[in-house]
């Protein structure tokens, strides 16, 4: 259906990939991994055609729709959601009209005899039974199913898009593409705003309904779920695995082991020819053997070991003073805007708990974060324990960081003891390495300012951690890092997240939000 032919892409002659060449068909699932830089968004937009390699092309059959989802869009503000989302049936509404002109120009006519008419009313037919083919007639229904399963009520199809978040905006120009049903599916982080029964639905959709996917998301869980092929950027290169993103994890472990080992025995290799040569350099009687040691140095092509990053590094949070046995007691807690977000909340976390509260956007999560951080008013009763240190995480956390220093420096400043020695180690777990670590605050975007925001989080003293949708903007090594980070922490912490891999790993209890109730522990 689709192939990529020796694929190269070059900046300020720097490769990024090399001689790229796989096969997309019919019904592929694909997973595209590597890490950070390593080329995945490019590759994407090389394939939907919005950026050209350096040398190598992409080759299309005839007529192959391709649909691009990347991970910032600009939608128009003068449209509601539904016609926004109506805009993915346009060409709908262009055969409708070209549909009314033949049937115009039919009833006109008084030829019936003639072979012109016979081939309008074949023309007529072919472009009616295409039309409703594509869904003409009930387009609206499929076009309100998707929306609801990404998480829109019907109250929300009249909004202005002005009025509604990024996230939200990404959900519309998702429903877009995947009613436009093109051969190919493109998707950038296709989860970072989408809660947990979104991301479901999302997942069933995909297996039952698309054609090919290629992705990108760093949501362990949804990958597994989805693909059945997994395509890894590593050193410049293309691996192909026709398997889940676990299998590859494992089929990849062990290629690494082989590549250290071959490594290995072409440095001893290496080293005796070198010996050899230096031994027998001036001898007249060697010169010809060396001489063909030196030859044979030269034709060694260099064993490369994929490239394995930081995520090994082990981060604990700095030491704090105990807190008391109940660091949030909340009795009967209610809050209202124009409408009941929540009521009669009554909840006790003890010391040392991981808690996560669960449930669909809007339905009061965050909301309950803020009451607890007392950002909010609220009615009832919500009580912070004895000796209760706080680290909070929000969504706009990276609003809060100084712009006018460098990255390097946002995470000196609050580190302390033997963790200065690391903070280059630790910037590079976080995809700050090499000299991203020496740029300046405020010209990150919103995804690594997110990330900085959380390095900082890791090196504060706090004995009571809370996390609002932590991992939206960390890849895979990243959330091992800060997952691992959370095990290892023997304070309290409260997690708001979709990320169901993420929970299952920390978690104790679940506080499930919806209807305006928080229920009991559901796990």
């Amino acid at each position: 259906m689709i192939s990529i032919e020796k694929l190269g892409v070059e900046f300020s002659a720097t490769p990024l990939f090399l001689d790229a060449s796989f096969v997309v068909n019919p019904k592929d699932r694909i997973a595209l991994v590597g890490k950070n830089g390593a080329g995945k968004s490019t590759m994407l937009k090389i394939i939907a055609g919005l950026q050209q390699p350096t040398y190598g092309q992409v080759a299309r059959q005839k007529d192959v729709t391709i649909g691009y989802l990347p991970q910032v869009m600009v939608l128009s503000d003068s449209r509601t959601v539904m016609e926004e989302a109506e805009t993915a049936f346009a060409h709908i509404a262009e055969m409708q009209q070209q549909l009314d002109l033949l049937n115009d120009e039919l009833s006109h006519r008084t030829d019936y005899e003639s072979e012109s008419y016979m081939q309008l009313i074949e023309r007529f037919t072919h472009e009616s039974e295409r039309f409703n083919l594509l869904g003409g007639t009930n387009y609206h229904a499929e076009l309100e199913r998707t929306l609801q399963g990404l998480g829109f009520s019907p109250s929300d199809f009249h909004r202005p898009t002005s009025e509604i978040s990024g996230g939200w905006r990404m959900r519309i120009e998702l429903a877009k593409l995947l009613l436009q049903k093109p051969d190919l599916l493109l998707l950038d982080e296709p989860t970072n705003h989408l809660d947990i029964g979104s991301i479901q639905w999302l997942e069933q959709f995909l297996a039952q309904r698309a054609n090919a996917v290629i992705l990108v998301s760093h949501d362990r869980a949804f990958i597994n779920n989805v693909t059945n092929r997994t395509i890894e950027i590593t050193c410049r290169r293309i691996n192909d695995y026709k398997v889940k993103y676990d299998t590859y994890v494992q089929l990849r472990d062990e290629r690494r082991e082989q590549q250290i080992r071959a490594y290995e025995n072409q440095q001893k290799e290496i080293a005796d020819i070198k010996q050899f040569i230096e031994t027998f350099r001036y001898k007249p009687t060697k010169s010809n053997q060396v001489q063909s040691r030196i030859k044979m140095l030269e034709k060694i092509v260099p064993i490369e070991i994929d490239e394995v990053d930081t995520s090994a590094l082990r981060l604990k949070f700095p030491p704090c003073l105990r807190s008391g046995d109940f660091p949030i007691i909340c009795d009967e807690v209610s809050k209202s805007y124009s409408h009941t977000v929540f009521s009669h909340v009554n909840l006790t976390i003890k010391r040392g708990e991981k808690v996560a509260f669960v449930g669909n956007n809007g339905e009061g999560k965050s909301t309950l974060v803020k009451c607890i951080m007392g950002q909010i008013p609220y009615e009832g009763t919500l009580k912070i324990g004895h000796n209760v240190q706080i680290g909070y995480f929000a969504q706009n956390q990276a609003q809060l960081l100084d712009g006018d220093i460098t990255v390097f420096d946002t995470i000196d400043r609050v580190a302390k003891g033997d963790v200065r020695l690391k903070i280059r180690d630790i910037l590079g777990a976080f995809m700050f390495g090499g000299e991203a670590s020496d740029k300046f605050v405020k010209v990150l975007s919103g995804g690594e300012r997110s990330r900085l925001a959380m390095i900082r989080l890791l090196l504060e003293p706090v004995n009571l951690l809370i996390l609002d949708e932590p991992t939206n903007h960390l890849d895979m090594q990243s959330k091992d890092v800060l997952k691992q980070a959370i095990r290892d922490f023997d304070g309290t912490a409260i997690i708001v997240s979709h990320d169901r891999d993420f929970l299952a790993a920390l978690v104790d209890k679940l506080y499930e939000s919806g209807g305006g109730k928080v229920r009991e522990p559901i796990g």
